[in-house]
């Protein structure tokens, strides 16, 4: 059965996004050979992801290799909006809701990942006890402001624990 996994690059002060949602400041952090990354995306089965982070900023527009996973992933993607476009997007289902959303993607992805893109959709799979597990990528920057990898005001309290025989930064999720 498939497994939702947040997976994002976040600078070292825990924003994936810059102000506004800018995502140029990635694209001089991407990593060429990563085998950890090279991993993730062979055992993506679908993607579920916000609105925002659809349409939103890519940093690699205007490559080729524009797309999630730097274009490399080509598979079922599953947008969570309340605003479907009027025009359908070959290879992307709108979902108005996270349980349907949820439920299609983990169908599509068999046995293997869901992965999660978009700091607002993770955030609501926590909050509902859904998510799995979050692997975190780190790029060597500091932004300051932006959108933060995980931001719940007033605080809250989600266990992480290792993976096993996985990298330092690939945990899973524990609630209690």
């Amino acid at each position: 059965m498939a497994k939702l996994l947040y997976s994002a690059t976040a600078s070292l002060d825990g924003y994936i996004a810059g102000p506004g949602g800018d995502m140029s400041w990635l694209t001089e952090h991407l990593m060429g050979d990563n085998p950890t990354a090279e991993r993730l995306l062979d055992n993506v089965g679908a993607i579920l992801v916000g609105n925002r982070t659809f349409g939103g900023d890519d940093p690699n527009r205007g490559t080729d290799s524009e797309g999630a996973f730097g274009g490399q992933y080509h598979g079922p993607v599953f947008v969570l909006t309340h605003r479907p476009p009027a025009e359908p997007t070959a290879g992307v289902t709108f979902v108005g809701d996270l349980e349907t959303g949820v439920a299609q993607a983990k169908e599509a992805a068999g046995d293997r990942y869901v992965n999660i893109l978009g700091a607002n959709v993770a955030k609501q799979c926590i909050q509902a006890g859904l998510l799995d597990e979050i692997l975190m990528f780190f790029a060597p920057v500091l932004l300051g402001d932006g959108v933060r990898m995980f931001d719940h005001p007033g605080g809250t309290n989600v266990r992480l624990t290792p993976k096993p025989g996985e990298t330092a930064n690939w945990y899973g999720v524990s609630y209690r």
